[in-house]
């Protein structure tokens, strides 16, 4: 387990992305992933109320309703740290005071708990003062709705700001970035984003870990593979992913995993780097996941996959 930065809040290596529940998974499916999660001592679930209003029938929401409904029937929240979002849901749009309590008291109620864990700003909003944003996350974590707070999708001119704010202000603080960040996907994070998590003691938690499933190494030339993040992975097919894909296969063979572990792995030992977060659309793809827990690289190794995708 992991302490995540300065909280006291102790995870599993790796974070569950909840964006298929509702979407690619429906419940059944979602409660056999959620269940062998947990069997397999995972506890860090990561979802948001925006998933998944883009499905047609959808409206938002149907991600925390199901993980609502799975920790119900299981009677197992207190084991569970849950992260949530507030700001891209069409219907709850922004970072503005009465739509953060408003937001957050729908997000208690589908998740049928009464509190969240960790609470994230999903995605910046340049209209509202910061000082009103961070006041109403204060207020929140004041009231026990919210135990701590975390950015998402921020630059690092804003992330900072927004820390400074908290700290002149004497507000709850965010502990966390959530952020894109894969080994294929670096120099948007590694450089002021970085400097700025790292300095102010934050962790990141990167999504699309797996660069839409292209870091699995299912995806490869002349291979047909049928999902919907295809067109995604296929633009990474390319002489560079291919010779990250190479280093990958070798690693993964030296160490008897999956190249998806060791994707994850690599991702895990950067610097600020706390969990990944990943998700699975069926309970088949999450023992090649969860097999980055106990596999550590070596520094050579690390090393080389650094290399082959620089």
């Amino acid at each position: 387990m992991i302490r995540l930065g300065s909280s006291d809040l102790t995870v599993h290596p790796l974070c569950l992305g909840g964006n298929v529940f509702g979407w690619t998974a429906d419940e059944a499916t979602s409660f056999e992933i959620l269940d062998a999660y947990a069997a397999a001592g995972g506890n860090f679930i990561d979802t948001a109320d925006a998933y998944s209003h883009w499905i047609p029938g959808n409206s938002g929401g149907e991600s925390e309703t199901i993980l609502g409904n799975w920790m119900t029937s299981r009677g197992n929240r207190d084991s569970i740290v849950i992260a949530t979002k507030v700001s891209s849901l069409p219907t709850r749009a922004g970072l503005a005071p009465a739509n953060i309590e408003a937001a957050l008291d729908d997000s208690l109620r589908r998740l049928q708990t009464d509190r969240v864990d960790l609470y994230y700003a999903h995605y910046d909003d340049l209209e509202t003062p910061q000082a009103d944003t961070l006041g109403a996350f204060d207020a929140a974590i004041k009231q026990g709705k919210v135990r701590y707070i975390a950015a998402s999708n921020y630059t690092a001119e804003r992330l900072q700001s927004a820390l400074d704010v908290s700290a002149s202000e004497g507000f709850g603080s965010y502990i966390a970035l959530q952020h894109h960040y894969n080994l294929v996907h670096r120099a948007e994070y590694e450089g002021a984003l970085r400097d700025v998590v790292q300095a102010n003691g934050l962790v990141s938690l990167p999504y699309y870990s797996l660069a839409s499933g292209f870091l699995t190494g299912k995806y490869r030339e002349g291979t047909e593979v049928e999902s919907a993040r295809i067109k995604n992975a296929s633009k990474y097919l390319d002489e560079r992913g291919l010779g990250v894909l190479a280093v990958l296969d070798r690693v993964a063979a030296a160490h008897g995993v999956s190249v998806t572990a060791v994707s994850l792995a690599w991702l895990a030992a950067q610097p600020t780097v706390a969990t990944p977060i990943a998700s699975a659309r069926v309970v088949g793809q999450l023992p090649e996941l969860l097999q980055m827990a106990g596999l550590t690289l070596s520094g050579d190794e690390i090393a080389e996959l650094s290399a082959a995708s620089a």
